[in-house]
C-alpha cells in the first residue's frame, strides 16, 4: 500500500545481493563522487523534492523518462540529447514525442550540481538515474541505492527507441518480448509497469481502449469518454490519470485497478486479461510489500542496464548537446 515504510532489512539485504551479482555494478559506486561531488545525493533531492511541489505529475514524467533512456542503448542520457541539424535523437520517437517531459527539470538539477561540485563532474545519465529514484521516493514509494559512475552518451537513436520501447497497444506476448530483450522476467516487468500508479495519459494513447475494447468496466469506459472524444484529434492532449484512485500517490492500488478492469491503457489491461501475467498482478494487488520491494530491485537492475564507464562517453556540460 501507499506510504509503507521505505527501508527495511529484507530490502537493504535484497539490493546488497543485486549490487553484488551484477557484473556492471562493479563499475558503478554509491560512493563514486564521494571525493569529487559528496553533496550529489542531497541537491538532487532537494530540486526534485521542489519540482514535485510545483507540479505533482512531474515525479512520474521522471520516471518515465529514466526508463526511455535506459531502454535504448542503456542508460546513458541519450534521451536528453536535442536534436540539431546533423543530429536526430530520440525525443521525437513514438514513444518520446509530444510525451516525454522533464528534461527542464534535469537541465536545471544539472545546473545546480555543477555549481555545488564547483565543475561539471556528475553526468546527465547519473542526475536522471538519482532523480527517478528520488520521484519514486518523494511520491510515497520504496527507497532503494543508486550506484553511480555513468558517463554520457555521444549519441542517441531514435530507431532504437521506436524499436525497443513499449507501446500502449501492446499485449501481453508484446510486452513479455520487449521487457524479455532487455533481460527482465515477467515479474520483473509487471513490476516496473506499475510505475503507472503514478502520472497520467494523453487521450489518444487510451482512446481506442475506451471505445473498442471489450474487456473494460463500462462505467469506467463511460467516464474516460467524457474527456476524451471522438473522433481524433479532438481532445488527444486531454489527460487522465494511468491510476484512477491515487494518481499521485506511489502504491497497489495500480494492481487493483486492472483487476476491476480499470487499466487506462490496453497495455496496462493486458496485464490481467487472462494470461500468464494474472497471477502476479493478483499477488501485487494484496501484497503492497512485495510489490514495493520488486520494483525497487528491477529499478536497480534497470539502471545497470549497458551504462558507459570508464573512459567511455563523456560527462555533458549541456544534457541537451554533447561537449
Amino acid at each position: 500500500m501507499a506510504g509503507v515504510a521505505h527501508s527495511s532489512l529484507c530490502l537493504t539485504l535484497l539490493i546488497v545481493m543485486i549490487t553484488i551479482s551484477s557484473p556492471v555494478s562493479a563499475q558503478l559506486s554509491v560512493s563514486f563522487y564521494g571525493n569529487t561531488c559528496p553533496s550529489v545525493f542531497d541537491t538532487v533531492r532537494t530540486a526534485i523534492r521542489s519540482a514535485i511541489n510545483r507540479e505533482a505529475r512531474m515525479g512520474a514524467s521522471l520516471i518515465r523518462l529514466f526508463f526511455h533512456d535506459c531502454f535504448v542503448n542503456g542508460c546513458d542520457g541519450g534521451v536528453l540529447l536535442d536534436d540539431n541539424g546533423s543530429f536526430v535523437g530520440e525525443k521525437t520517437a513514438l514513444a518520446n514525442n509530444n510525451s516525454a517531459r522533464g528534461f527542464e527539470v534535469i537541465d536545471n538539477i544539472k545546473t545546480r550540481v555543477d555549481q555545488a561540485c564547483g565543475r561539471s563532474v556528475v553526468s546527465c545519465a547519473d542526475i536522471l538515474a538519482i532523480a527517478a529514484r528520488d520521484s519514486v521516493v518523494e511520491l510515497g514509494g520504496p527507497t532503494y541505492s543508486v550506484p553511480v559512475g555513468r558517463r554520457d552518451a555521444r549519441t542517441a537513436s531514435r530507431d532504437g527507441a521506436n524499436t525497443n520501447l513499449p507501446s500502449f497497444s501492446h499485449n501481453l506476448d508484446d510486452l513479455i518480448r520487449v521487457f524479455s530483450n532487455q533481460g527482465f522476467t515477467e515479474r520483473e516487468m509487471v513490476a516496473l509497469s506499475g510505475a503507472h500508479t503514478v502520472g497520467q495519459a494523453q487521450c489518444v494513447t487510451f482512446r481506442d481502449r475506451i471505445y473498442n475494447d471489450a474487456n473494460i468496466d463500462a462505467a469506467f469506459a463511460t467516464s474516460r469518454q467524457a474527456n476524451c472524444p471522438r473522433p481524433a484529434p479532438n481532445g488527444d492532449g486531454n489527460l487522465a490519470p494511468l491510476d484512477p484512485q491515487s494518481p499521485n500517490r506511489f502504491g497497489n492500488n495500480y494492481y487493483q485497478a486492472l483487476i476491476n478492469r480499470r487499466g487506462l491503457l490496453h497495455s496496462d489491461q493486458a496485464l490481467f486479461n487472462g494470461g500468464s501475467s494474472d497471477s502476479i498482478v493478483t499477488m501485487y494487488s494484496n501484497n503492497g510489500n512485495a510489490f514495493n520491494t520488486d520494483f525497487a530491485n528491477a529499478m536497480i537492475k534497470m539502471g545497470n542496464l549497458n551504462p558507459l564507464t570508464g573512459s567511455q562517453g563523456e560527462v555533458r556540460v549541456n544534457c541537451r548537446r554533447v561537449n
